[in-house]
Formats: C-alpha cells, structure tokens, sequence
C-alpha cells in the first residue's frame, strides 16, 4: 500500500490530514488521486460507495491545483444536499489549514444568498454548491463559470434521483470544453450515464468494489412478518440490539411520523426527518443524532439524502423501496469508513422476489432470521446491562463517606439475592414487557399462509387500492398506469404497490398520501378517449377471480420491477368481479 506522500500529496497537506488521522491512502484515493494530479487532464469517472473516502479522493487534488494569485473560481463540487455541500467544503478546508490564502465556500438553499454573495465577492477558489442554488447564483451573475478549471459531480445519482438534471444540464452546458469533469456516484443507473456521455470526453473509469453493489463489510439480514406486526417487530429488533444507532426508512412523510412518535412515546431515543421540517428544525434533530442524543432517527429517502456520519451500526428498511439503487444508497450509510454494519429488512412474503432481486444485484446473501423471541432480548438486555456495570467507572471518594450505611441496609442479604436486586432495579421493566408476547414470526409460504395473508382484504400498509375502469381490452399496461399517476397529478416521486390488471378493468396500490389527488385528477380525464372512472377499493380479490386460470399466469411482460414497486399485471378471461362491484354499488 503506498502512502499519502507516495501518491503526490504535498507537504503542508500531508501535515493537515495527518492531524485529522490520515494514515494511508482508501482504495479509491489510491486509484484516482494520481490521476487527478497527472497532466494528462482526462475527465474521471468513480463509482464507489459512500462513506469510502470520495470527499478526499477529489478535495486534495483540488487544493493542489488552485492558483491563490488568481481569486477567480477555480473548481466547482456539486452536490444533492444541504448537509453534503457544508460537509465538503468543512472538509475541503480542514484539509488546507497550513495553506494560506485558499477560500473554500458553501452555497445551498435553506440559508441567506445574501451572505453567500458577499463570501463569493471577496474570493472563492472551490465552491461547495447545491445544484438549484448554484444555477440562482449564476443567473444573479454572481458565480462565472465560463472558465472553470473543474466541475466535480459527487453523489451523481442522488442528484439525478432526486430531480435535478436539468438544473445539472443547465449548469454543465455554461462551463467551458476545455474544463475536466469528475463524476463520483456509488451506482451507474442510465440517467448517469447519459449526464457522462454527454457532457465528459474520454473519461477514465474506476470502479472500488464491484459496480452497483452494495458495501462489502455491510451484512444484510431480511425478518418476515405480517405487516400489522412491522412495528412490533421493529421494537423487537431495536431491543435486540442494546447499542443500535441508525437509521430507519419509511416510505412517507406520515409514516415516518408516525413511527418515530411511536418510539418516542415508548421510550427510545428516537426523532424523524421528513419533507415537512424546516431547515432550522432538521438542524436541531440531525445535531441531537450526531451527538448521539438520538440513536433511532426516522427518515424518507430524500430527506435522508446528504447525511454522512461514519458509525452508524445499523440501517433499517421498515418498507423496502422501489429502486434497487435505493436500497443501495440505504445499506451504504452504515460499514463506512472500513467498519462494519448491518441492513436490516423487514418485509412480509409478498416481497420475496425483490428480496431475491436484490441479493442478485448486490452480490451478498440476505440472511433470513427469525424475529427475537421474548425470552431471547430479555437475556440480551440482561447480559449488557451487566457489561455496562461492570465497565462502569466508580469514583470511591464520592461513595466511601455512604458505605457504612449502605452495608448496615444490605446487611440481612447474601450475594446473591444482592445480585438479583440490583439488577431487576433496571431489568424489570423489559422482563415485563416480554414475559407473555406473541412469537411474530411470519408463517411459511405455503397456500394457507397466502389465503390468511389475502383475505384481510384491502390494500398494503401504507397504501390506498384503487379500482380503474380500464383493462386488457383497453390495452392498458403496468406503464400506463405508473405514467396516468406521474402525469396527471403531477408528481415523480409517488410510491406505487400492486398493479392487478384484468380483462375490463383493474386494481393498483399508490401511497394513501396521495389518495384525495388521485381521486381528483384521474376522474377528469380520458384514456385513449375513454372517460377514466377511478374508485377507492376495499376489497380483495374475489375467490372466483383468484381462482381463473388466465388470472394466475403472468404475462411475459410482467417480470419483477424496482422502478413502480410490485407490479402484477393478470389477464382475466372472465368479469368475476364486475357483477360483485355492481352489487357493492346499489
């Protein structure tokens, strides 16, 4: 392995991340840190996970190239968040403490342009930027790019998930030809490779890892359960884990406030980030997560974008997402910086196949567990209540003036009844609790469990089941339906479940949030001429319907899909459900 001094780095630099614990280089410094410093000026795409050393891997090369006699921009970091853009440009000039003269600066959304004008009047070599407010700085005039040196994309697929790519596009078509392009991303997905195709010539490829895959120090552990019991199961999981700090993902804004008020209430350490806080309010719960005074923090994906903390033990899927590259992103915010952690899934038997999908993609084995039992988190709960006594610190200045009355208190009882008090003070609570619960392991997949599973009816946790007028005959897909609801309401990021399409009409799950918007914008529409006419549904399928034959076969089409969640689009030669849906309507 070569060192830091090896690969190029200066002098003054060396001293710098020496200081902040550099020892030698991660394998993706290695790898693109010569290059960045060669003369051959050649654009530079490297995929790798987060957490991997990226933000030094581009930062110190920076550095090395920028001209203090100069005080024009000089390179440009492009970032997806708020958190993320603060978070290099902190690092970027942590790294240049013994170099005077250089000026690193911040712009994002969320905070005043006003100040951010002034810090880039008065010299900005590196700018740290998000792309929206990037692009307001350069329509204000503000920021020139025309003779940029370098532009560097960090968490490319992010940015492109999340909306941005014209304002990316916006962006890289104002910088100069002759500028070198540095693309960072822990997934390759199309839309990042045609940002690369079109905007980066002859560009070396490193890849740290295996492409699209996930961490390899992060293990990845799948519970089924019924998803009435998706938070019990959550509960029991945290408990298992006595020193869990991580991350929870939920699907929505409303789940995830739902699920963090339950935690709190019940006792943890638990708060949630969602689309719905301000910025000052983000700030104080992601200040309370990073000191740790919450060890659970709740989140949707976006809104979880952007944050960067080295030892988070575990990440928790309470809902799978759709994208793969999503799940990627999930399981790479813990095993950073060469520890270890842990993704867990809880899921139920309807996602088997995308569990399956997944273990592809990544490369690794999902290892089924069964949710602790009681009996089983009692004796963890136990044995680390001990560790923590047993490390514990006793100042005996402070207890020794006590101890006589202390032992003159204690003195009818033995060892070991002593022992057992002490501990059932902090026991009790968790023996309580667990001493009479269900075991909530999911039954096997056979036909019984799936016409338990079936016969509650109504739609997935989460979701609201539509019923839509329009079918086979109408030659409607799984991708007219996902296309109707992005169109016509509006929205991208919407979570879609079960499409279920029959001979003359069908039945799909979309996120509850959205339910009144469907509503809404569906009925006033048209598909192929035909007025749409679109319901809420609370039915399940009929035994008639399940039972056809054509309705059990899969069309070809119909293979399992990240993009729209679990689409299962069935050709039914019969109505069976119509004459039903009649009889509900009178």
């Amino acid at each position: 392995m070569k060192s830091f001094a090896e690969i190029g780095i200066e002098k003054n630099i060396l001293t710098a991340i020496k200081e902040l614990g550099f020892e030698n280089p991660m394998p993706v410094q290695e790898k693109v840190i010569p290059q960045l410093l060669s003369d051959e000026g050649n654009d530079v795409v490297a995929l790798a996970q987060t957490g991997t050393g990226k933000t030094a891997a581009f930062g110190l090369p920076l550095l090395q190239r920028v001209d203090t006699t100069n005080k024009k921009t000089q390179h440009v970091v492009i970032s997806p968040t708020r958190e993320l853009c603060v978070q290099i440009a902190d690092d970027i000039k942590s790294y240049s403490k013994y170099e005077k003269g250089i000026k690193v600066v911040a712009v994002f959304g969320g905070a005043s342009i006003e100040h951010q004008i002034k810090s880039i009047k008065r010299g900005a070599h590196i700018i740290s930027a998000t792309p929206g407010r990037l692009l307001d700085l350069i329509n204000r005039r503000v920021i020139d790019l025309r003779h940029i040196q370098t532009v560097v994309l960090d968490e490319a697929d992010e940015m492109l998930n999340m909306g941005f790519r014209e304002d990316l596009e916006n962006i890289l078509s104002d910088t100069p030809k002759e500028k070198q392009t540095l693309l960072f991303s822990a997934t390759m997905p199309r839309e990042v490779k045609r940002i690369a195709d079109k905007f980066m010539t002859n560009a070396i490829e490193f890849t740290i890892g295996k492409k699209n895959a996930g961490a390899e120090n992060v293990s990845h552990i799948c519970y089924s359960v019924h998803a009435r019991d998706r938070y019990l199961a959550l509960k029991r999981i945290v408990d298992f884990n006595p020193d869990i700090y991580g991350i929870v993902f939920c699907r929505t804004r409303l789940e995830t406030q739902d699920v963090a008020a339950k935690l709190m209430n019940d006792g943890y350490n638990a708060d949630a980030i969602h689309g719905d806080l301000s910025q000052p309010q983000r700030d104080v719960v992601m200040g309370k997560f990073r000191t740790k005074h919450i060890t659970l923090l709740v989140a949707t994906d976006v809104a979880a974008r952007g944050i960067d903390i080295n030892d988070l033990t575990h990440v928790i899927n309470y809902n799978l997402p759709d994208e793969l590259e999503i799940y990627t992103h999930r399981s790479g915010r813990t095993g950073r910086a060469g520890k270890s952690g842990t993704s867990i899934i809880i899921s139920n038997l309807k996602e088997k196949r995308k569990i399956s999908t997944i273990e592809k993609k990544i490369g690794k084995k999902i290892e089924n567990k069964s949710v602790p039992l009681g009996k089983e988190i009692c004796r963890v709960q136990l044995l680390h209540m001990i560790d923590r006594m047993e490390k514990t610190n006793v100042d005996a200045t402070e207890i020794d003036e006590f101890l006589p009355e202390i032992n003159k208190k204690l003195e009818w009882l033995d060892r070991d009844e002593l022992i057992k008090k002490f501990v059932s003070v902090e026991f009790n609570r968790f023996s309580d609790y667990y001493r009479n619960t269900a075991d909530l392991n999911k039954p096997t997949d056979d036909r019984k469990s799936r016409r338990e599973e079936r016969s509650r009816g109504g739609s997935n946790e989460g979701f609201t089941r539509f019923f839509l007028n329009l079918g086979a005959m109408d030659k409607l897909s799984p991708v007219d339906i996902i296309g109707m609801v992005n169109d016509l309401t509006g929205v991208r990021d919407i979570q879609i479940g079960e499409i279920d399409i029959k001979k003359t009409f069908s039945f799909f799950e979309v996120d509850s949030e959205f339910k009144d918007q469907l509503l809404d914008t569906f009925n006033q529409a048209e598909h192929k001429g035909r007025k749409i006419n679109l319901e809420i549904s609370d039915k399940a399928p009929t035994k008639r319907s399940r039972s056809s034959r054509s309705d059990r076969r899969r069309s070809n089409g119909d293979k399992p899909r990240f993009k729209s969640g679990r689409n299962s689009s069935r050709n039914s030669r019969g109505s069976s459900n119509k004459p039903e849906r009649k009889r509900r309507r009178k």
